[in-house]
């Protein structure tokens, strides 16, 4: 009887031990010495956090470090929602805008893998409105002092992955306003167009240079999640919630929260003139080419899936995508990608294009450390979120962080800046 009760207690020890990684609620946790961090280094993200709240630079943030597929510190600090007396909590669900992107990428490389396209297709092959791209080659569009061309080629798969294809943001001086006045959106306001609607829309703009000649920001990651929807044969959302979000159980991340999760979305907030935090309101912000939203996740039309900005998640989510690519692609026995192809991703395919970084299939890559000018490794990669968010994965180091808080526009805040470094300055052996 003894010996049959010791082992159920055995049983249950280990079935606890499981429950947050069988749940989905994350990665393993590990002491931060077991993998080779210092947890008072460690602890000098969570002062650089509480520093930024006590000195009404942010609201609250939630940062995570992981090693070795373990999560050795995860720090919460401030608020959630400061008028709701709401705590930041570590399951706090932040809108990570760009931070959609590299997972975009990942959906885009799975269905190459699978054989569907080449990566030097042109994109009119499966969505036939960018078939005769034109380009704006001087002046301002709609305006007397245009001058407007036939691209030389047509935009490539590859184009659209390392933002070299000639579409643009709506911020772009040039086309910016053509693209409001068409309704063109960036998926951080509501909008009652499908994805297939917006995409057909941009392909009438002119582009802003020539496909492969430059490497402009842009709206090219929406159009490969309408690339994702014609090849597959599945909305957008689904294909994300099917292939990616349910094998790596990444429960609370998304494009539109249910009702029962509104309450866990952090409020977004921004510096005002007197130094402090102001709650962004509920209405339209900004105005002309670029307006924005902090509803948008659960108001209104919920039919444009932005692969280039529109996705909602958590910190122990998105560590669970960030530990897949450092993985090569695998998580807890869930293949996505393989390891040729993670390699693929994360190497340099713009070269001086882009003379700041390096930028790979959906990443920034680091490719000097006098370039970076930071703590990090070469091959390290990374990208960030408009409202505050960021991540990065350093394979050298075996090493992944991310960092999540809702702000706009940054103002005096450095965290994100910082995060990286200070990670990088935690690690002992």
């Amino acid at each position: 009887m003894m010996r049959s009760k010791g082992a159920l207690l055995y049983v249950l020890a280990v079935l606890i031990a499981l429950a947050p990684v069988a749940s989905g609620q994350g990665l393993p946790q590990a002491p931060p010495r077991s993998v080779g961090l210092s947890q008072q280094r460690l602890d000098r993200i969570g002062m650089l956090m509480q520093e930024h709240v006590d000195g009404k630079l942010l609201a609250g943030a939630v940062a995570l470090v992981a090693r070795d597929g373990k999560v050795a510190y995860l720090k919460s600090v401030g608020m959630q929602d400061k008028e709701m007396n709401v705590a930041m909590k570590p399951d706090a669900i932040f809108r990570i805008a760009s931070m959609s992107k590299p997972i975009t990428s990942v959906a885009v490389m799975m269905l190459y893998e699978e054989g569907w396209f080449r990566l030097g297709d042109p994109v009119s092959k499966y969505l036939p409105e960018f078939k005769d791209m034109k380009v704006l080659i001087s002046g301002t569009a709609g305006e007397s002092n245009e001058k407007i061309v036939p691209a030389k080629r047509e935009i490539t798969i590859r184009n659209l992955l390392t933002h070299t294809s000639g579409l643009t943001y709506q911020w772009d001086a040039r086309v910016g306003a053509k693209y409001a006045e068409a309704g063109i959106t960036h998926g951080l306001i509501q909008t009652e167009d499908s994805l297939a609607d917006g995409i057909k829309k941009l392909a009438q703009m002119p582009l802003v240079h020539q496909p492969g000649e430059a490497f402009t920001y842009s709206l090219s990651v929406d159009v490969l999640g309408r690339l994702v929807e014609v090849v597959s044969g599945l909305s957008f959302d689904e294909f994300l919630r099917q292939r990616i979000f349910v094998p790596l159980r990444m429960d609370d991340t998304g494009f539109y929260l249910p009702s029962g999760k509104v309450s866990r979305l952090a409020a977004v907030y921004g510096p005002d003139p007197e130094g402090n935090l102001k709650r962004l309101g509920n209405g339209i912000l900004g105005e002309g080419a670029m307006r924005i939203t902090v509803t948008y996740p659960y108001e209104g039309p919920k039919r444009y899936y932005s692969g280039g900005g529109g996705l909602c998640s958590t910190i122990s989510d998105y560590a669970r995508f960030c530990q897949m690519m450092l993985n090569g692609g695998e998580l807890d026995g869930v293949r996505l990608l393989s390891p040729t192809t993670v390699q693929l991703m994360t190497a340099d395919h713009v070269g001086e294009l882009n003379p700041g970084t390096g930028f790979g299939l959906g990443f920034g890559v680091t490719r000097s450390l006098r370039e970076a000018g930071e703590l990090t490794s070469v091959s390290a990669y990374r990208w960030g979120g408009f409202w505050y968010t960021t991540f990065f994965i350093d394979p050298a180091q075996r090493l992944i962080g991310v960092c999540m808080g809702q702000l706009y526009p940054s103002g005096k805040a450095t965290l994100n800046d910082r995060f990286e470094a200070l990670a990088h300055q935690a690690i002992v052996n």
